[in-house]
């Protein structure tokens, strides 16, 4: 990845108050990017975007992409170069509660987002965040690819699923990369693995959980021990985001398509396995409690096949998952112990760009 690239591009990045978004935005701030954040609101209390300070080296407005009209503002206000979609309910849970909105957001979001893009002439790349678990999960063994059909048992993964056809169907339309050299605006879908890291704070997932089990001393519930994830730091698929961005820049007809970013398939491993390595880690016994009543159905085993990306894009993990996990655990002990926020996760993203 070429670091000098990002100086002074104009970027629009949408859930930049999240936690994948707060990582990003202070990754690009690093990299001298001229950065408008776009989200609906701040969605955990505490969150890594206030801890961090990460409005101070940026444009955030508050907006919602359910609102095409702010959206469409906003984009011909600050004329983004490269917009990465983020914004989501990204929650399996919530879906089940909130079904709805996580259409609207995730399905409606997307189709807006397109749709804006269509109004003007100045966005060169366009990145739509979609999830692991927009394939069409059939309990299989092997890791899903590119080829494999959209699906989702749940509202969120078929929302995810959709969005990933809503985004194939407006770049066949129009943004075609057979004819690349009319519109100049190139156009992908990423999907990553079970992103961990420092600054997670959202409900009903396992580092959350576990990690304010161990601060607070409560009692951890875990819904199903043997799940197998593609567990990875949030930096990894970050890191595949921003070098996908660089190609579709220079190279855009040749990489408008669908993209996985996930572990190597020794990091694919259980919740029980995780809840122990952390134990570890932490040092200290973690109280559990296993409890699936009030939860709805979730796969059982996901696996993602990045081939493509190593082949065609150069990209790789730069780290395994106990380092992964060791690096979580050194933010939250820096998070107990109130030391500055911002530092400790610049300096994971320098430690993490030297792998």
């Amino acid at each position: 990845m070429n670091l000098d690239f990002w100086k002074d591009k104009k970027i629009l990045l949408t859930g930049h108050t999240g936690f994948k978004g707060s990582w990003l935005s202070l990754w690009l701030q690093k990299l001298g990017a001229d950065l408008v954040g776009y989200s609906k609101s701040i969605p955990t209390k505490p969150s890594l975007y206030e801890l961090s300070h990460a409005e101070d080296k940026m444009i955030s407005i508050m907006g919602d992409v359910c609102d095409l009209n702010k959206l469409n503002e906003v984009i011909h206000e600050y004329k983004p170069e490269i917009i990465i979609h983020m914004a989501a309910q990204s929650l399996v849970q919530e879906s089940y509660k909130n079904p709805i909105e996580t259409y609207a957001t995730n399905v409606l979001g997307t189709v807006n987002i397109m749709q804006a893009v269509r109004s003007v002439n100045c966005v060169r790349v366009l990145i739509n965040v979609t999830s692991d678990k927009c394939y069409e999960n059939n309990g299989l063994e092997r890791g899903y690819n590119e080829n494999d059909p959209m699906g989702g048992f749940d509202p969120y993964s078929s929302s995810k699923g959709c969005a990933e056809l809503v985004t194939a169907s407006f770049r066949n339309s129009f943004f075609n990369p057979m004819e690349y050299e009319k519109h100049r605006t190139a156009i992908a879908t990423v999907r990553a693995g079970n992103v961990i890291g420092g600054g997670d704070w959202a409900q009903n997932r396992i580092i959350p959980d576990i990690m304010k089990g161990i601060l607070e001393k409560t009692i951890v519930k875990i819904r199903n021990p043997n799940a197998v994830r593609p567990w990875q730091f949030v930096l990894e698929p970050l890191h595949g985001y921003m070098l996908l961005a660089e190609k579709l820049w220079y190279e855009g007809s040749k990489f408008s398509e669908g993209w996985n970013f996930g572990p190597d398939y020794n990091d694919i491993r259980s919740v029980s396995w995780l809840v122990e390595k952390l134990s570890q880690l932490w040092n200290t016994q973690i109280n559990l409690e296993y409890d699936k009543e009030g939860f709805h159905h979730e796969a059982n085993t996901l696996k993602l096949d990045c081939t493509k990306a190593k082949q065609k894009l150069g990209w790789q993990p730069k780290m395994n998952l106990e380092l992964g996990l060791k690096f979580v655990v050194e933010w939250y002990r820096h998070y107990e112990l109130k030391k500055d926020i911002r530092e400790i996760t610049e300096q994971q993203i320098k430690e993490f760009s030297k792998l």
